[in-house]
């Protein structure tokens, strides 16, 4: 009777310890949504991963390379992370529901925690294939990142702007950063479009390997593809061999988690990050510019309650 009594007894211990809530004791996973591992975004939310191991309790944080911005948003509208990076047009586009864009309908399910570091789109072509401007890029074989990525909807927004679509051009690949590099290097392409923060490591590793040219995107065609593109310079010797400064187009970047993620998570998280944002200047030069003042203003969606608690305490909203 005494053992009946007590296994009736551990029995109800464990019913109860299933069916209880996320709470201190509870592990409680954190997928951090990026990109390509050439790319800024993945070195970066590796970084995010180690600060949420580190200051959040009995979190269980990991980091998803991904095709970025549009898989990211859309992984997040459904629940499969908690933290996205996203640039800021294909959030608009997600948030409105742009179905060339990617997104059939719109993702209400989002929320903004902040807005980082610009993005600057970079066209970069071997010296060899005799590109210089974008009107050079008619008939060449051009990478324009994986299909439907940020990186993909900027090169179409660029091309239209200057008169241009990718019938225009000699050859399209939909590749991501490394991959289009590696066939820059082969000679099988002439140029690649890479949206992402300076210094990037694909091209970095491009411009060691051959000479390159860094094209220009003056700002009359930045003008032309609007809000929310502004423009910007890619300072000289940014790679190797750029000699002078580029202009191009910025676009913003943000990060993003779901209207139903608990406000103390996007707290504790908004915390863990802007609390310690040496450690992403520290994981990628990228990070040099976030500005804490700005990060909680000129949000295209919504933002968190979690991440606004965080800005209030902060004296920034």
């Amino acid at each position: 009777m005494f053992f009946a009594k007590r296994s009736l007894a551990a029995i109800a211990v464990a019913v109860s310890l299933s069916t209880a809530p996320w709470g201190s004791n509870a592990a409680e996973f954190i997928n951090v949504l990026t990109g390509g591992q050439s790319g800024v975004y993945y070195p970066l939310g590796v970084a995010i991963e180690k600060l949420i191991a580190g200051n959040l309790k009995d979190a269980r944080p990991s980091t998803q390379a991904t095709k970025a911005s549009v898989e990211n948003l859309q992984l997040v509208d459904s629940g499969k992370g908690e933290i996205a990076f996203t640039l800021g047009d294909s959030l608009q586009f997600a948030w409105e529901g742009n179905e060339e864009a990617g997104f059939p309908k719109p993702l209400k399910n989002l929320r903004a925690i902040a807005a980082i570091y610009p993005n600057f789109v970079q066209i970069v072509a071997s010296k060899e294939s005799g590109i210089k401007s974008l009107s050079d890029l008619k008939g060449k074989r051009l990478s324009v990142g994986a299909p439907r990525s940020g990186t993909e909807l900027n090169t179409r927004a660029i091309l239209a702007a200057a008169g241009m679509s990718y019938k225009d051009l000699g050859k399209v690949e939909y590749l991501p950063f490394a991959e289009s590099v590696d066939l820059i290097k082969n000679r099988q392409l002439d140029a690649t479009l890479q949206s992402a923060g300076l210094g990037v490591s694909s091209i970095r590793d491009l411009a060691t390997s051959l000479d390159i040219v860094v094209v220009e995107v003056p700002a009359a065609i930045v003008g032309k593809v609007g809000s929310p593109y502004v423009a910007g310079i890619i300072p000289a010797k940014t790679y190797q061999g750029q000699e002078q400064d580029a202009a191009t187009a910025l676009i913003p970047n943000y990060l993003v988690t779901r209207a139903d993620l608990s406000a103390d998570t996007v707290y504790a998280m908004t915390k863990a990050i802007f609390d310690n944002l040496p450690a992403l200047v520290a994981a990628h030069a990228a990070a040099k510019d976030i500005v804490l003042e700005n990060t909680p203003k000129n949000l295209p969606i919504p933002i968190h309650p979690g991440a606004e608690k965080y800005f209030k305490e902060k004296k920034l909203m």
